[in-house]
């Protein structure tokens, strides 16, 4: 069973979310980290918004998404700004329903134009491309099931890496999906959530550090 296309409904409150101060890149301490952060620090720049329908925010030592509401994605950024990257971190959802979906961003314009990849908790993956506030899936027609994904309330690893035109989905190791695109060459770089048809998709994200290709 293949996953419809994701639906993005832009609120006036999640407006506020997007809002960026802007981080300052941490110490590299590996060859190659362009930025890195454990949200151990809570001024380290991400969105810090909290809405009857939502959580964008740091929360004990990690990066806490919740929608409680249905068919929207939540996300945040740092503020900052790369070309080719690879985007990694370990999400883990929390709370909410199986049929969800969290991952990371990269190349961000605005609220409404960027590329994200995500997994669902039951078990689905790939890539998408948000324009004009509206999302399509480009790794496939759809979201697809792949054995890579951890299923329910386990951790697994996220990594997108953008490189030029080419856009490739890695989870837990496993190469799970790629796509080609050529709309935007840089931007900053992000988390993101969101529900399907049941609201309460809560996800801590943790060790979100973005690396030369």
């Amino acid at each position: 069973m293949y996953r419809y296309a994701l639906v993005l409904l832009l609120m006036g409150a999640f407006t506020l979310s997007c809002a960026v101060t802007g981080a300052t890149p941490a110490p590299a301490v590996e060859t190659g980290v362009l930025f890195q952060d454990d949200f151990s620090d809570s001024g380290s720049g991400w969105d810090q918004v909290s809405f009857e329908t939502g959580v964008t925010d740091y929360a004990d030592g990690v990066y806490r998404i919740y929608v409680n509401e249905a068919s929207v994605d939540y996300w945040a950024n740092p503020g900052l700004d790369f070309g080719d990257v690879s985007v990694e971190v370990e999400a883990t959802k929390v709370g909410g329903p199986d049929d969800n979906d969290l991952g990371v961003i990269c190349r961000y314009q605005d609220t409404e134009n960027f590329y994200f990849a995500v997994i669902s908790s039951d078990g689905f993956a790939g890539i998408v491309k948000a324009e004009g506030g509206e999302q399509t899936p480009i790794s496939s027609e759809a979201l697809e099931p792949s054995d890579a994904v951890r299923e329910g309330s386990a951790t697994n690893t996220i990594r997108f890496d953008c490189v030029g035109e080419s856009f490739t989905l890695m989870v837990n190791g496993t190469q799970v999906a790629t796509a080609t695109d050529a709309e935007w060459a840089d931007g900053d770089v992000g988390l993101v959530a969101g529900t399907f048809d049941t609201p309460g998709t809560d996800v801590h994200f943790d060790n979100f550090v973005v690396r030369e290709p």
